[in-house]
């Protein structure tokens, strides 16, 4: 009799224990419950707080595209980055970028021939984009190959014989990529430009007149 009263008493106890943690947690979540519909209370108390809540919505949203747009103008300023000097330099009938497939196509005439051509080439082969952010730094290829189109003599404007060419290259990703708080540059054999924020003007000696073919080789 005594071992069942003393595991009668256990169970009791037992569930004296339970009931008392049962409702302590009951009573905390009635609290947040009622904290919650304070809160609930003075939102919905808002004037115009669906109109509010859009908005922060398109607001977020904005911000979104805005970090991850590409900043294709940057385009104009590596082109004139790779441009050699005098007198290999070259001037432009035509750019066109593909997103897509991350191309550049470039169409334009060099006065100097093939020579020119030729370092146009090599200089955005041994061109990099660098970003920086804060401490940290890293550098890329713009590219690792470029492919051949067209080449032909013809006269420009001015009745000049020049090289008309044109190719394409496959770009580095990094060059058009947002700098967010971090800047982007490119670095050409010859000098750096930065193109943060594709800051520089177009000249207007980088784009001329289509010119009259004569001769395709």
């Amino acid at each position: 009799i005594s071992i069942s009263f003393l595991v009668g008493g256990a169970s009791i106890a037992a569930v004296v224990v339970l009931t008392l943690i049962l409702g302590s947690q009951i009573a905390a979540e009635a609290v947040q419950n009622g904290v919650i519909k304070d809160r609930s209370d003075k939102l919905m108390a808002v004037e115009d707080l669906n109109k509010v809540v859009t908005i922060q919505h398109q607001l977020t949203k904005i911000n979104e595209q805005h970090s991850g747009k590409k900043i294709n103008s940057r385009i104009f300023d590596v082109v004139t980055a790779v441009n050699p000097v005098a007198p290999n330099n070259v001037s432009f009938s035509d750019i066109k970028v593909n997103p897509e497939s991350k191309t550049i196509t470039l169409e334009g005439s060099a006065v100097n021939g093939y020579s020119a051509l030729e370092t146009l080439k090599k200089t955005i082969l041994n061109t990099k984009v660098q970003t920086t952010d804060g401490d940290k730094s890293s550098e890329v290829s713009l590219t690792k190959e470029i492919k051949d189109g067209d080449t032909s003599f013809g006269e420009n404007s001015e009745g000049k014989k020049v090289l008309q060419f044109s190719f394409s290259f496959e770009y580095a990703e990094e060059l058009l990529a947002p700098a967010n708080n971090g800047t982007v540059s490119i670095l050409t054999p010859t000098g750096k430009v930065d193109v943060t924020d594709s800051r520089q003007g177009i000249p207007d000696s980088l784009f001329k007149s289509n010119s009259k073919k004569q001769e395709k080789k």
